[in-house]
């Protein structure tokens, strides 16, 4: 009988595989927790702006998040997008970091699967 904890192991084999692969550079330990919190806000539809995310004092200091945001534009992870207010920007997912989350989505079938 496998143990969810086996299949949870698993996974974290092959997420780690994924990070050795050329798609995106990679990710600081704050920008990974950055970019989970835009996925989940894409998932659930939620529009995040830049003020928003400033806003997440969890997160870190304004300018911290400002750099990291920066950071991950200049990687490939987020992007900004215009609003009906010209002053406001829209982070978002790039389509390289939605891809990202499918090849984790498909790692963690994969490890549900014992394959």
């Amino acid at each position: 009988m496998t143990r969810p904890a086996d299949i949870y192991l698993r996974f974290l084999q092959l997420a780690e595989a994924l990070r050795g692969l050329p798609a995106l550079p990679g990710l600081d330990p704050l920008e990974e927790r950055i970019l989970e919190f835009v996925a989940r806000a894409a998932q659930t539809q939620d529009r995040l702006s830049v003020r928003d995310m400033m806003a997440q004092s969890q997160l870190g200091s304004p300018a911290t998040l400002h750099a990291r945001i920066t950071s991950m534009r200049d990687k490939g992870w987020l992007q900004l997008t215009d609003t009906e207010d010209a002053r406001r920007k829209q982070i978002e997912l790039t389509p390289a970091a939605l891809r990202h989350f499918d090849k984790l989505a498909e790692a963690f079938a994969k490890a549900a699967k014992g394959s």
